[in-house]
């Protein structure tokens, strides 16, 4: 089983530990990862501002993927989201889809339909299965309960992801945390965005909509807060001592990504997915498993 994985922008710099866990994860069952052979961006950040370059940059990007027939994976859900609604504009738009190939002509690139979009961690589900996840389980994480965050890229728009699961009431990485043994919080804002869409806009209301959040897990005492995207990262782990200090909260809300317990419950070390790269530490995970 093969994929090309899309890294985007921010995994590379700033999120190596997420990176790192994903390629184990990866490995360990049994489907093998190719890098795409130049990587860009996937589009997001200008899709706000000019839609026309954010299409042009997302179609290079699937015109690169389609020369490799194979399935493109991300890590991040901006990233899955922005080029899975180009793969399904450009293919349902002839039309457009000449005018961004004109774009692209310099390049040497043309796009063509036919490319499957997904999020790493949709990939696994359906490729791998859940159950022939559960069938390498190795280390059981009882008595740990996380709180999954699914932010707003990885589940809609529906009609781009296909009912993969219900926006509305989401399950998927709750069925992911439970497959490691651990406890998965169902909690009032499991659904709110981080807010790092609106970061560099408006801090002041970024940090209020992911204050939210990591205040009542905070209440909660989780273990973790468990995503599957680095800009959610950003904010509920890069920002969270600064949200602290705006909202006059002393946080301390661990934040993993769901491929480090998924790699701890495979039998991987802490070293080996990363989590001492992690900023806000973990430290009942750390000293659970010790290498």
């Amino acid at each position: 089983m093969r994929a090309l994985i899309f890294l985007g922008c921010t995994v590379p710099v700033r999120n190596l530990n997420y990176e790192l866990s994903a390629r184990k994860v990866a490995e360990a069952l049994g489907v093998e990862i190719q890098d795409m052979p130049d990587l860009g961006c996937c589009g997001y950040p200008l899709k706000s501002s000019d839609q026309d370059k954010a299409l042009v940059i997302a179609a290079r990007a699937l015109a690169q993927a389609h020369k490799t027939g194979l399935p493109l994976v991300a890590l991040c859900s901006a990233c899955a989201g922005t080029l899975a609604e180009a793969e399904h504009q450009l293919a349902h738009n002839p039309e457009l889809r000449d005018k961004i190939n004109r774009e692209l002509e310099p390049l040497g690139l043309e796009y063509q339909p036919g490319v499957k979009v997904r999020h790493f961690v949709r990939f696994l589900l359906e490729e791998v299965g859940l159950e022939a996840i559960r069938a390498k389980i190795v280390r059981k994480l009882e008595g740990f309960r996380f709180a999954p965050h699914y932010g707003c890229h990885y589940l809609k728009p529906s009609e781009i992801t296909g009912g993969f699961d219900d926006p509305e009431d989401p399950q998927t990485l709750t069925r992911l945390i439970e497959v490691t043994g651990a406890e998965s919080l169902n909690y009032a804002s499991i659904k709110e965005c981080c807010g790092g869409g609106v970061l560099g806009a408006d801090e002041d209301l970024a940090s209020l909509m992911a204050g939210k959040k990591l205040a009542e897990l905070n209440e909660a005492g989780v273990d973790g807060l468990a995503l599957i995207c680095p800009f959610c990262n950003v904010m509920y782990e890069g920002q969270q001592k600064a949200i602290g200090k705006k909202l006059d909260i002393k946080l301390k809300v661990p934040v993993v990504y769901v491929t480090q317990l998924l790699g701890l419950a495979l039998g991987m070390s802490p070293d080996e997915v990363g989590l001492k790269l992690n900023r806000v530490k973990p430290k009942k995970l750390l000293a659970a498993f010790k290498d």
